[in-house]
């Protein structure tokens, strides 16, 4: 069990270095946003990506996860059939919005709040969400067939141009917040001119309806559950939006996206756990094997947790080359919100962790109403909390409706394919995260690195402590 433990902490490393360093990258968008935009020119940008997000759901409609799930069983129909049905599945739909945003984007511009002479950025977005709902497949297809260096290339060389033509359209020309979506629309093209060969090599021009019945029945409850799992993450800059102004959705935003280095832990596991979980279901210590899995992630997620809590104050003050910092001084009045959205993550990644019960079994019909539910509570809460306290209010919202999906999935997945995790390790966790918090805020205003080191000291010796870990078990893992 322990190698197996080990070949999911190693592709968790595989997927997870490109991620990181792709992530990394676009964070450096920050700086660049954030030193050179004033916040309401960003508050637009970050609002159009959350709207992005939104309608990404719209364009794939699911069928990234039928295509896992049936291209790794081979229930019904070959290799390439499985491959061609969700890929033109997707091709169609996402060519029939693209043209509709394209052609009336500036009827739309309201609903996307912004100035409608500024349609042109619809158009580009339109544009982008197209060539990027084709790459989905693609990717799927590089991750279920064990070709993570074919992956990582693909997607940091996308990520990377963007990067590269972000500095030169904003920072060298000095050109406006049109460009931040021509370089995504440039990247984006160039990422599926790569995967082409990937399409090409796996396209079938057939109809298998047994398999298209299965793909729908599958995949179409993605829909609802992943607008609603998008609204968690994205609908509270609208509402910041309209219940306060551009400047607070910027320095929002700016401090969310410093959440980033919880998700790129929660990404790098997200990668390497849905193959797993689907290669080893039929093992006979499979479940045993998911609740050790479990207590691994949240030990891990931890101690990122811990770490960014007490140092992100001397994160955000690292000088960038020339001038300014990691994040820009006019931003840093929002940083109280990133220890809850990082714990926000964190608790993603539990939620990511139960679902494994609900895919074995083909339960994703239950998913529209566990996520609906998080995705009421969110906006529930937004709309409460933002007038009360302000962007705080927000972050609260988030991390509330995150509690609430995870509570959901735990509950259902329960139903179907109990697991037994390791409880009393579970809340001596939660113990150390609570502990933490409080520590956070209570010393916040002293502001002295002293503290934080003893602090972040002493709750890494209380996994060992509280016996979640041990030195044997640390030496066995790292051989």
């Amino acid at each position: 069990m322990l190698d197996k433990l080990k070949s999911l902490s190693k592709d968790t490393l595989i997927y997870g270095t490109s991620t990181i360093l792709g992530r990394f990258l676009n964070f450096l968008f920050v700086p660049i946003y954030t030193n050179l935009f004033l916040p309401s020119d960003f508050g637009i940008v970050a609002n159009i990506y959350a709207y992005i997000a939104i309608l990404n759901v719209f364009f794939t409609i699911g069928l990234e996860s039928g295509y896992f799930k049936f291209a790794s069983t081979l229930e019904v129909g070959d290799k390439k059939e499985n491959f061609s049905h969700p890929f033109f599945g997707i091709f169609i739909n996402s060519a029939i919005l693209s043209g509709v945003l394209f052609a009336f984007s500036y009827d739309f511009s309201y609903l996307f709040q912004i100035d409608p002479g500024k349609n042109i950025i619809l158009k580009y977005t339109a544009i982008i969400l197209f060539f990027d709902a084709l790459s989905i497949v693609p990717f799927g297809f590089l991750r279920l067939t064990h070709k993570p260096y074919m992956f990582a290339f693909f997607r940091l060389a996308g990520i990377v141009l963007t990067v590269i033509l972000n500095i030169l359209f904003i920072v060298v020309l000095k050109f406006g917040i049109e460009y931040v979506f021509i370089s995504n629309l440039i990247a984006s093209f160039f990422t599926l001119l790569l995967l082409i060969p990937v399409i090409a090599k796996n396209i079938k021009f057939s109809l298998n309806m047994i398999l298209v019945k299965e793909l729908l029945r599958f995949s179409l409850p993605y829909i609802p559950a992943g607008i609603s799992s998008n609204i968690i993450q994205v609908i509270n800059r609208p509402i910041l939006t309209a219940l306060t102004d551009d400047h607070t959705v910027g320095v929002f935003q700016a401090n969310y996206r410093l959440g980033i280095f919880m998700m790129l832990f929660v990404s790098m596991f997200e990668f390497a756990w849905q193959p797993f979980f689907l290669n080893n279901a039929k093992e006979p210590d499979a479940k045993v094997l998911f609740s050790k899995v479990m207590t691994m992630f949240l030990v891990a997620a931890t101690v990122i947790f811990v770490f960014l809590t007490f140092f992100i104050n001397d994160i955000v003050a690292i000088p960038m080359p020339g001038k300014g910092y990691l994040v820009g001084k006019a931003y840093w009045g929002g940083l109280q919100i990133v220890p809850v959205i990082l714990l926000s993550y964190l608790i993603y990644g539990m939620y990511l962790n139960f679902m494994a019960g609900i895919y074995i079994e083909k339960k994703t019909k239950y998913l529209p109403y566990i996520t609906g539910t998080a995705a009421i509570v969110n906006v529930a809460a937004n709309f409460i909390l933002i007038p009360v306290f302000g962007m705080m209010g927000a972050a609260i919202a988030t991390l509330l409706s995150y509690i609430s999906m995870t509570i959901g999935i735990y509950f259902t997945s329960k139903k179907f394919y109990r697991i037994d995790y390791q409880k009393s390790k579970l809340i001596s966790i939660a113990v150390i995260l609570s502990v933490s918090i409080v520590i956070y805020y209570a010393t916040r205003s002293i502001d002295n690195i002293l503290i934080d080191i003893g602090s972040f000291l002493l709750i890494l010796s209380s996994f060992f402590l509280f016996r979640i870990i041990d030195i044997n078990t640390v030496k066995r893992f790292l051989k």
